[in-house]
């Protein structure tokens, strides 16, 4: 079976080809990908190519597929996994597979990645559990679970010493404490403020903050105040351009500080803003990994020292963060959605990749099988004036004010998608 699939090569060498697949073996499973989400770290690995930690150093003479946020349909099942999978099941990827030399989906496989229309699931995969089915009705919704699946780990990750007692680390954030998630109303912001008021471990006050006001309105309207109230969060959204920013976000605690920070951004000034609101006990995640390897910033180690803050990082999740967000999503709690503001096909994979901090809004859905310019779902309405497709678009998107939705999604299949 032959498969189209985007290449990384090297540095910003990125090739949509055509190409036959071997034969499957009998621990292998074939999958036909529908959707992938397009995510910055695939950005960085086209920036960085071979030096990438993730992408094999000899990726020029063996290319590998790119993408990982990525969902589809099972095609033929090897002899091995015939009692685990069936052919027709769609399935949901957790990309993280932790093997030796940092080997993972969307980095370091030559016949397995997210833009890609049939790929090949290596043992691998299947042996580690990141192979899940999806009984969700929408294809997007397993695409967007693996950034939720991300915010889900940081959730998990951070840590506190609740006690001088006992020298234990209680995992997780504070039940019912101060949260801060700073530069936080990009795609990863939206899905960590998403999970956070739906999960069962929440803040009592959560303060969203960034400078982009026009996004934090969009935020807003999408996460509102009032949402978070039912479940028990005080919703805050905060633009810190023009303000003291550290007393407006002290005073939301009494002073007392947070004691749960996040860092959506890799700005020294963001980094050193949150150190410097932490409470005793606080944990900062530096969320945002940087491409500079030489990344730092100022922290306050006299805190460190007498309010015992802490700092810790977070990249990437497990099956078992991915199966919790999969869960979710059928039962209602996230809303997937939220992240999307971009819709595209294959053709137009590639260049998204690679100029993806320049293209303002959320994630770029690419629909694998269609060919399609990336096309902002805001623009879908002028689009129509001239073109009966983006027409029906607008309507389908409309009852959802404006959000991507699974009528959309299976209009766009029917018309657009070929075998």
């Amino acid at each position: 079976m032959k498969t189209k699939a985007l290449r990384l090569y090297g540095v910003e060498d990125l090739r949509l080809e055509e190409f036959e697949l071997p034969a499957l073996k009998p621990d292998e499973i074939l999958g036909k990908v529908v959707s992938d989400s397009i995510c910055m770290s695939s950005y960085k690995a086209a920036e960085q190519g071979g030096a990438h930690k993730r992408v094999p150093d000899n990726v020029a003479e063996n290319p590998i597929i790119i993408g990982h946020e990525f969902c589809g349909e099972i095609v033929q099942v090897g002899e091995k996994w015939k009692d685990q999978f069936k052919p027709g099941q769609k399935f949901a990827v957790q990309p993280a597979l932790n093997l030796p030399g940092n080997r993972d989906l969307g980095y370091s496989f030559g016949l397995c990645g997210g833009d890609a229309t049939y790929v090949i699931f290596p043992h691998e995969v299947m042996e580690h559990g990141c192979l899940l089915p999806y009984e969700g009705e929408a294809f997007f919704g397993a695409s967007l679970a693996e950034p939720l699946a991300c915010v889900c780990c940081a959730s998990h990750s951070m840590f506190h010493t609740p006690s001088k007692e006992v020298y234990a680390h209680e995992m997780g954030i504070k039940k019912g404490g101060n949260m801060v998630m700073m530069a936080a109303v990009g795609p990863m912001g939206l899905a960590a403020i998403d999970y956070t008021i739906h999960c069962d471990r929440r803040p009592g006050l959560l303060v969203i903050t960034d400078i982009d006001q026009s996004r934090l309105d969009r935020a807003a309207r999408l996460l509102t105040k009032e949402e978070a109230a039912k479940h028990g969060v005080e919703l805050h959204y905060v633009n810190t351009r023009d303000i003291d920013a550290k007393k407006v976000l002290m005073d939301f605690t009494g002073g007392k500080g947070y004691d749960d920070a996040f860092v959506f951004a890799p700005v020294p000034a963001v980094v050193e803003l949150c150190d410097s609101v932490l409470g005793t006990d606080g944990c900062m995640n530096f969320f945002s990994g940087p491409a500079d390897h030489e990344f730092s910033a100022k922290i306050n180690l006299y805190n460190v020292h007498y309010a015992a803050t802490h700092i810790m990082g977070s990249a990437g999740s497990n099956a078992n963060d991915l199966k919790e967000c999969l869960e979710m999503i059928s039962a209602g709690k996230l809303t997937p959605a939220f992240l999307i503001t971009h819709v595209g096909g294959l053709n137009a994979a590639g260049e998204t990749t690679l100029n993806l901090p320049k293209i303002p809004g959320g994630k770029k859905l690419i629909y694998t099988h269609v060919d399609m310019p990336l096309t902002a779902i805001a623009d879908f309405a002028e689009k129509g004036k001239t073109d009966p497709f983006f027409a029906k678009l607008a309507e389908l998107t409309d009852k959802t004010n404006g959000l991507w939705n699974a009528e959309a999604e299976a209009y766009l299949l029917k018309e657009k998608a070929a075998e």
